[in-house]
C-alpha cells in the first residue's frame, strides 16, 4: 500500500508521515529528505544554486522514481509537488490513498513563523506579509490539492488524531 500525504507547508505532512509509518508499520519516505539525499544539498541550496525549474524537474523525476517502486510507503510530499508537472494525475496513477492535510491560514503563520530560513519560498517574506502572501499561495495550489482522495483538516488537532482519522478512512 502506498499512502501519499500532501498539503502546505506546515501542515504536518513530515509529523503526521512518521507517526502513521510506526502505527501501521510502514516505512515513510520524505520526499524533500530523499531529494536533499539524492543531490546532496538542501533544499535551499538547490533553489539558490540551480533555481525553482531545476527542482521541480528533479522533484518530478524522484517522485516517479518512488511511485515505480510499488512498495509499501508513506511518502510525504513537499507543499509544491502535487502543483508541478502533472504530479497529483502521476500519483493517481499508482495509488488512490491520497491525503490532503488542510490547514488553516492563521495556522500555517503561527507553525512557519520561527522556521521561516529553513522555508526557501518564504525566508524574504516579511513577517506583516505572510498572511497575504500564504492567501495568495494556498487560493493558487487550492485546485492541485483538492485533487487529493481524502482531506483532513488539522487546524487544533493532535498529530495522533489525524493519524486516527487517516486509520479509520484505510479500514
Amino acid at each position: 500500500m502506498m499512502i501519499i500525504l500532501l498539503g502546505y507547508m506546515a501542515s504536518g505532512k513530515s509529523a503526521v508521515s512518521k507517526l502513521l509509518g510506526t502505527v501501521l508499520e510502514i516505512p515513510v519516505l520524505d520526499l524533500d529528505d530523499y531529494i536533499e539525499t539524492k543531490e546532496g544539498k538542501t533544499i535551499p541550496e538547490i533553489f539558490e544554486t540551480k533555481g525553482e525549474i531545476y527542482f521541480r524537474m528533479k522533484e518530478h523525476s524522484y517522485l516517479k522514481e518512488i511511485l515505480e517502486t510499488k512498495e509499501s510507503l508513506i511518502v510525504s510530499l513537499g507543499g509544491g509537488t502535487p502543483c508541478y508537472a502533472n504530479n497529483m494525475k502521476l500519483i493517481h496513477e499508482y495509488t488512490k490513498q491520497t491525503f490532503y492535510l488542510q490547514t488553516s491560514i492563521p495556522e500555517i503563520i503561527n507553525r512557519v513563523k520561527g522556521e521561516k530560513a529553513k522555508r526557501p519560498l518564504i525566508s524574504a517574506i516579511a513577517d506583516e506579509d505572510l498572511p497575504e502572501f500564504i492567501g495568495k499561495h494556498l487560493f493558487e495550489r487550492n485546485a492541485f490539492y483538492q485533487d487529493a482522495t481524502h482531506t483532513i483538516a488539522t487546524d487544533k488537532k493532535t498529530i495522533e488524531v489525524i493519524v486516527k482519522q487517516i486509520e479509520t478512512i484505510l479500514d
